[in-house]
């Protein structure tokens, strides 16, 4: 779908609310966004049997490998990056500069480029007890990277726990909107 000149990149980690991409692909796209998918190598595993649908549901292909060098880039220029739902494997390699798969290299560059970044992490009470994360939750931060994540944003459940059909899909694409506009 390629109608209006607002590109969004929503990027998935694996975690139960991605399941739930297409609905939230359907709302960005009734705020004027161009959507283009990406997922992280095991988010794409889980959603396999519905790439080929998300692929025509956004006009573009869905990507969750780097390109090869001399490619042609095969999305237009992203105006707003959200990354949901962001993983504790995510967060922290964000944070640390580990780019090994497409999702954490584009929104590392992304940051380094201007674009405004929105996260939403979605991690269990247990993973937020390694001393990591809230470090990687701070240099994100630091970074300008826009984190709804505590009161406002996502708060973390037990293990075991998760509600993934309330995950706050709303608060990411409300800020990606308002991120357009600042």
């Amino acid at each position: 779908m390629t109608t209006t000149s607002r590109v969004l990149y929503l990027f998935a980690s694996a975690a139960p609310p991605a399941h739930d991409i297409a609905e939230v692909i359907k709302d960005a796209q009734s705020r004027d966004f161009d959507v283009c998918l990406g997922l992280t190598p095991t988010a794409a595993r889980w959603l396999e049997p519905r790439l080929g649908a998300l692929a025509l549901l956004t006009g573009h292909p869905v990507r969750s490998e780097y390109k090869m060098p001399g490619e042609p880039d095969v999305w237009p220029k992203a105006d707003v990056i959200a990354v949901a739902p962001a993983t504790f494997n995510t967060i922290n390699s964000w944070a640390l500069g580990l780019t090994h798969d497409f999702v954490v290299g584009v929104v590392a560059e992304g940051v380094g480029k201007g674009i405004p970044v929105v996260a939403m992490p979605c991690v269990n009470s247990a993973y937020v007890q390694h001393r990591q994360f809230e470090r990687s939750i701070a240099e994100l931060r630091a970074m300008g990277v826009q984190l709804l994540y505590g009161e406002g944003g996502f708060v973390p459940n037990q293990p075991g726990q998760g509600k993934p059909k309330e995950f706050p899909w709303a608060l990411v694409l409300d800020a990606a909107v308002d991120a357009m506009s600042t």
